[in-house]
């Protein structure tokens, strides 16, 4: 397996509320674990909880006993939102921040995958398919048939997201798992990509004879020649089902 983290503050904003983590590595009881947070909230209170939370997910799964993926994956965000919460109220500043979060971690050929927000995992497979569903205003009202997806109205207010960590004590988690298959990437990114880029841009430079690490670069390359109007975060899997190398 392979995977490349990044991010960038793109060309508009004066600083980076996206946070990654990407660990092939064992991290406690799962085998990897991937994440993608785009923080909101004034002055650097969408700093903070994009952090808050990563760290203090990874600092949970070092440290908890239960074996399940998901499992895992739902006390400790459900946990580390509470804890934000918690925190959101303690100071005046970070008063009403939050953050949208995809944790994703495979096991066994099988990627689980949790999402809060619109921050998204695509799986490639020779064209890019949109596996998290967007927790915003736009696509509830898309998915009612009261809003056409990329009318006027749409990309005026795409950015209003239904579901966030750390607004509310109560959090509603979306999981999803996919079987995995030889030559399959996953994408993983928050909106300053995927508002940025056609779904055939992105998909084109995944499938390109590129390496892994200069295929996340050329993502975030084409977003800011795009326009760069928000921050970039890209976490791109190379899962490499079927191509162990044998010793």
């Amino acid at each position: 397996m392979k995977a490349c983290a990044m991010t960038d503050t793109g060309k508009v904003r004066t600083a980076n509320q996206d946070y990654v983590y990407a660990s092939i590595e064992s991290v406690g009881k799962l085998p990897n674990f991937f994440l993608v947070a785009d923080g909101m909230g004034g002055h650097q209170a969408g700093d903070y909880a994009s952090r808050f939370i990563v760290e203090n997910l990874v600092k949970y799964m070092n440290q908890a006993k239960e074996t399940k993926i998901i499992t895992l994956l739902r006390e400790g965000i459900e946990l580390a939102n509470n804890m934000l919460y918690q925190e959101s109220k303690k100071k005046e500043e970070l008063n009403g921040m939050g953050t949208t979060l995809v944790a994703a971690v495979i096991e066994d050929s099988v990627l689980h995958i949790a999402n809060v927000g619109d921050s998204r995992l695509y799986l490639v497979r020779n064209q890019l398919l949109q596996i998290t569903k967007d927790h915003s205003y736009v696509e509830e009202l898309v998915s009612l048939g009261q809003m056409e997806r990329g009318s006027k109205d749409y990309r005026e207010k795409k950015n209003i997201i239904t579901r966030a960590i750390g607004t509310e004590d109560k959090l509603e988690i979306d999981f999803f798992e996919v079987d995995l298959e030889p030559g399959d990437y996953v994408l993983m990114c928050s909106d300053g990509l995927s508002n940025m880029l056609e779904d055939a841009e992105m998909e084109q430079i995944i499938c390109s004879e590129l390496k892994l690490s200069e295929k996340a670069e050329k993502l975030i390359t084409v977003a800011n020649d795009n326009g760069g109007k928000d921050n970039i975060a890209v976490v791109l899997i190379d899962p490499q089902i079927g191509r162990e190398v044998s010793l």
